[in-house]
């Protein structure tokens, strides 16, 4: 009779929902909750992280399923996981952190109905690229980060929008800072900056050479 009651495996959307979910309970906090309530959660929302990272890169046992990815895709930027994962990315233990960032990651190059919907996205929530930029100066979360903001440059609209905004020139001040791993980071996210897109690069030299090349005299 056990074996009647047995629940259905959990699909892509279910998985990314339940994410959302724990990811509010992440960001909300609530202290009525004693803490084996909260580090009960907050190991289910690793799992769930997991999960979905073997969804998106599959694992020994099997390669990633493209329709599953492409739901797993559509869920995820439907609502704002994405916002979410990232402001609580700190609230992870380290190797829930790494498979968080190689979610978001790969979730940059998924395509729906031929579209990279994560582009979509960040166009319309362009404060998230602020957010990662800043993240250069936390060295806890410094090269999570990094790597988030250089697959989001794989977006021609995303480089645009960060070459354009006043926080480019804070890659100068993270280049020099005295850790020689979030130093290097940044550098090699600025490098990626310049080279990716090349129309986009241009029109940004072209209004900007004078700073730049001055800036990176003095770096």
């Amino acid at each position: 009779m056990k074996g009647l009651f047995k629940s259905k495996p959990r699909t892509p959307v279910d998985i990314v929902r339940q994410t959302r979910d724990l990811l509010i309970y992440a960001d909300q906090s609530s202290a009525s909750l004693s803490d084996s309530k909260r580090e009960e959660k907050m190991a289910e929302l690793a799992k769930n992280i997991r999960e979905l990272k073997s969804i998106l890169y599959g694992n020994s046992e099997s390669e990633p399923v493209s329709e599953a990815c492409a739901q797993l895709t559509q869920e995820f930027f439907r609502e704002n996981t994405l916002r979410l994962l990232i402001f609580c990315l700190s609230q992870l233990n380290l190797e829930a952190r790494k498979d968080a960032t190689q979610v978001v990651a790969n979730l940059q190059r998924q395509q729906v109905n031929s579209r990279l919907i994560a582009s979509d996205y960040l166009e319309k929530n362009t404060d998230l690229l602020d957010t990662l930029i800043a993240g250069y100066e936390n060295t806890d979360m410094a090269l999570h980060y990094g790597v988030m903001l250089r697959e989001c440059i794989r977006h021609q609209t995303v480089a645009r929008y960060v070459l354009e905004s006043p926080n480019v020139k804070k890659f100068f001040d993270y280049i020099q800072l005295p850790y020689f791993d979030i130093s290097a980071d940044a550098a090699a996210t600025f490098k990626e900056l310049l080279t990716r897109h090349k129309s986009t690069v241009a029109e940004f030299l072209s209004k900007n050479y004078d700073w730049v090349s001055s800036a990176v005299t003095y770096v």
